[in-house]
């Protein structure tokens, strides 16, 4: 229970996050969200500005160059060798004086030739440009009226003289229209921008809804309200899910299988010590044999309990992982000095890794090993191989499998079932307790393996295929 309740608590901090590191997810990707928005309307408003203002202003400048090139093509040499316009500028604002739209003809030694809307001002002609052309300025010449200027240096026909055209106009009105180009953009801007960010706060709440769903269920098996958490959830957190109601239904397997551990073994040592007991109150003479018989007894149970429930804390571990041939060659050391007369012969894959602790490989090789080399007359044979079998959802699993024989009589197939009870003992002859097999039958298990007894085709004697869950 305790390893159960540290991981919901863990699941429940990773749903709802560390208040004190990482704050609320929710505020994170609004924020995020609204960072990145902003970065992308600024800039996007910027270049928008500027494309849109040039080309207003291209527009702008357009309109006074057609002026000007109006002014070029009716322009003429008077017989005083002054410039005069053929025909008159149709533009009314030209007759208007400070009307806010100016043109002007000057050149080298000749009195410029003006606008009557200039009255009594005059555009300053600056440096000359050295080529004919279109130059444009922006100029502030005129207090309280900054101008567009566009000139050009022109050689009119019949006169030497190189002469500029000039064509003015207020900014005013140019600088109107960006200015309304401007609040316009930062209003529509504003807008989409107030729209993103309620989409994105409508997106993060909905899309991390079913996160505030799981941490209610999390907390009502935390609480003891449901023991499975049901609710349907998206694709992306269906996975945690499944490994929290795996998580569970593994506690509860363990639970069951502890409580079930204690049943056993408290039924186990009820007998002895009633016997013990009867045989203290009674004053049997034969007292002390009982009291060692009995506690032998005992014994073997509570040993053999604790195999199981050291080989069921240990299976928690889903990095367990063994090497087979060191494991087999420590017990093969262990073998010829306990039975010197006894050759155990190695074969097969060097390089098979179990999953499974290394600990209780060692307690499954050492417990058949020792009974293949008690019984048998001298000679054990232990193959080690990776196997393959389809499971029935059409995966496969792959499997360690050992091959443990010896050269004794072997078992009739009759009673070779009765070897995996406790106690159970075909051979009182020899030295034991007969809880090896049977141990080693639940460790094997735990770990989701298989132990089988055959008989031996090479060595006559008995057959042990045991098969491991081999790891990655």
């Amino acid at each position: 229970m305790t390893l159960l309740k540290r991981r919901l608590a863990a699941a429940r901090a990773w749903v709802l996050g560390s208040r004190a590191s990482t704050g609320s997810l929710t505020r994170r990707m609004i924020s995020i969200a609204a960072l990145w928005i902003g970065v992308l309307l600024v800039g996007g408003g910027f270049a928008l500005d500027r494309v849109l203002s040039e080309a207003i202003t291209r527009n702008f400048d357009a309109q006074l160059e057609y002026v000007l090139n109006a002014m070029i093509a009716s322009a003429e040499i008077g017989p005083d060798g002054e410039v005069r316009f053929n025909r008159p500028l149709g533009d009314q604002r030209f007759l208007e004086p400070y009307s806010g739209l100016y043109w002007q003809v000057s050149g080298h030694s000749h009195e410029p030739f003006r606008s009557r809307s200039l009255w009594d001002r005059a555009l300053r002609q600056g440096d000359p440009h050295h080529g004919r052309t279109l130059h444009v300025a922006d100029s502030d010449e005129f207090d309280g009226e900054p101008l567009r200027v566009l000139d050009r240096e022109v050689r009119l026909p019949g006169s030497s003289t190189e002469w500029r055209f000039q064509v003015a106009a207020s900014r005013a009105g140019l600088n109107d229209q960006i200015a309304v180009l401007r609040r316009t953009l930062v209003r529509s801007f504003a807008i989409l921008g107030l729209g993103l960010l309620i989409l994105a706060a409508l997106q993060a709440t909905y899309g991390l809804w079913p996160l505030r769903t799981l941490r209610r269920a999390v907390a009502a098996v935390s609480s003891g309200i449901s023991a499975r958490i049901d609710a349907k959830f998206p694709n992306e957190v269906r996975p945690l899910v499944e490994e929290l109601n795996e998580l569970l239904a593994h506690n509860e397997r363990q639970a069951e299988e502890a409580r079930r551990h204690a049943g056993n073994l408290a039924h186990a040592l009820k007998t002895p010590l009633t016997v013990l007991m009867n045989e203290a109150t009674a004053n049997s003479p034969e007292l002390a044999e009982t009291v060692v018989r009995t506690t032998m007894t005992m014994r073997r149970q509570v040993d053999h309990h604790l195999a199981r429930a050291r080989a069921v804390g240990r299976r928690a571990n889903a990095q367990a992982r063994a090497e087979i041939w060191p494991s087999l060659k420590a017990v093969e050391r262990a073998m010829a000095r306990m039975h010197r007369h006894v050759t155990v012969d190695l074969a097969g894959d060097q390089q098979a890794v179990a999953h499974v602790e290394r600990q209780d490989l060692d307690e499954i090789l050492g417990n058949l090993i020792e009974n293949a080399a008690k019984y048998g007359h001298g000679r054990v044979f232990v193959t080690v191989a990776r196997v393959a079998t389809e499971l029935p959802n059409g995966r496969k699993a792959d499997w360690v499998e050992l091959l443990i024989e010896d050269d004794g009589p072997g078992i009739p197939e009759a009673e070779r079932g009765k070897l995996f009870e406790r106690g159970a003992r075909l051979d009182t002859g020899k030295p034991g307790t007969g809880l090896g097999l049977a141990i080693v039958r639940d460790v094997i298990g735990i770990y989701g393996g298989t132990i089988t007894l055959e008989e031996s085709e090479d060595l006559g004697g008995l057959q042990i295929r045991v098969r491991l869950p081999a790891a990655a």
